[in-house]
């Protein structure tokens, strides 16, 4: 099944690799990675098959429901009690992804934006469940959804702001994660579902809580 094509918003880019040159940044842009065929098929896949769950995340003084739906994956003994088993679809990507940057992951986090009112604050991922300055490679299936960084201490570095389309692969690596936050913000306009899968290397015993 051929999808989106009478659409431009499941664009997947110009394929090719990018690497960012700012302050304390790692970070590989690689469009094109999923070739367009086979990322409608794992859209379709992911999101039909997917257990996609809320949850509760803390936000001042209380627990609100996070403004997208989540799935965490994993071995048990490395990922915690609550991963659920690989399937599949997900081992081929991890495949693909361990081969592409030389590294390996061991859980992946699901997220789905459902439409424009789905997203993410801005943040860093927790270190005490990943490291200092983990690897951290995400894969995009979907609506195209800008994603955007900036930097916590050096005010003279602008926002980057990066669109991540149908089929990239992202990989922040390095010190990235320890000066930069990332978020992807609300919009009025009418939008598509968006699945984005974070490969990751986790600690034993961890979970998919406050993982974003």
């Amino acid at each position: 099944m051929i999808l989106f094509d009478q659409t431009d918003i499941f664009t997947t880019g110009t394929a090719g690799r990018k690497i960012f040159d700012l302050p304390d940044l790692e970070l590989m842009q690689y469009d094109g990675f999923i070739p367009k065929a086979h990322a409608d098929s794992y859209y379709t896949i992911l999101l039909s098959n997917t257990p996609w769950q809320e949850y509760q995340m803390p936000m001042y003084d209380k627990m609100v429901t996070a403004p997208r739906m989540i799935a965490w994956y994993g071995e048990q003994e490395e990922a915690g009690e609550t991963a659920l088993p690989w399937t599949p679809e997900l081992l081929e990507l991890r495949d693909q992804v361990q081969q592409e940057t030389g590294l390996r992951f061991n859980a992946v986090l699901l997220n789905l934006y459902r439409n424009g009112n789905d997203s993410v604050a801005w943040h860093s991922d927790r270190e005490h469940k990943i490291g200092k300055n983990p690897n951290i490679a995400s894969v995009t299936f979907g609506q195209t959804r800008p994603f955007r960084f900036r930097h916590k201490n050096n005010k003279e570095v602008g926002q980057l702001e990066i669109p991540l389309h149908h089929g990239t692969l992202l990989l922040m690596s390095g010190t990235t994660n320890t000066f930069w936050e990332h978020h992807i913000p609300k919009s009025a306009k009418n939008m598509l579902p968006r699945i984005n899968l974070t490969f990751r290397q986790v600690r034993n015993n961890g979970n998919s809580n406050g993982l974003k």
